[in-house]
């Protein structure tokens, strides 16, 4: 059964799976961030307590790794929350990547890490994120635009960018969903 947990003074249920459930009567920033909440505790779920082999684990004809996975989103995160919301530059080690040389350097290089560096670059990356959209909150609502330009000339709100991680995690989740099974059979949710 799921417990009842105070967060952030809103009152959240946790699911048997350690997920915070979005709130049903909540503002819209609570709403959507709630969702992305839920979809990153779904991708911890999925990845957790796997050792590198478990992360490295593909369903062919697809490349794609949890480690992969993990890796890539720790980016994303940085990218969306950091480089675009706040207008910061790439932290790292994304400052330093030849993207030109492999442009899924992301998804790639996770072969090398070991399963604590890429949870450890994951989970700083979404407290990063945290703190950018408590930051961000703290000036404005959801409608607030973004530090950065989209290469279309387009600048996005907050609004679109937490919608966008919602839509990028459910992705990579349903993914991971499969992945997860062909590593130990865990299925769920």
């Amino acid at each position: 059964m799921a417990d009842d947990v105070a967060v952030d003074d809103v009152a959240v249920d946790i699911d048997e799976y350690g997920r915070p459930e979005p709130p049903f009567g909540g503002t819209e920033a609570e709403t959507l961030i709630g969702f992305l909440e839920y979809q990153r505790a779904t991708f911890a779920w999925k990845t957790g307590g796997l050792d590198s082999a478990g992360l490295s684990v593909t369903v062919p004809p697809s490349d794609m790794t949890l480690g992969g996975m993990m890796k890539h989103l720790a980016f994303v995160e940085d990218w969306w929350f950091g480089c675009f919301l706040l207008g910061a530059e790439p932290s790292p080690p994304w400052d330093t990547v030849d993207w030109n040389a492999d442009s899924d350097w992301d998804w790639h290089s996770a072969a090398d890490d070991t399963p604590e560096q890429v949870l450890a670059l994951w989970q700083t990356s979404v407290d990063r994120s945290r703190a950018a959209v408590v930051k961000a909150l703290a000036q404005g609502d959801l409608s607030q635009l973004a530090q950065r330009v989209h290469r279309t000339g387009q600048t996005p709100s907050l609004r679109w960018i937490v919608t966008h991680m919602i839509e990028e995690y459910a992705r990579h989740c349903g993914h991971a969903d499969l992945l997860r099974q062909a590593v130990d059979g865990s299925v769920g949710e």
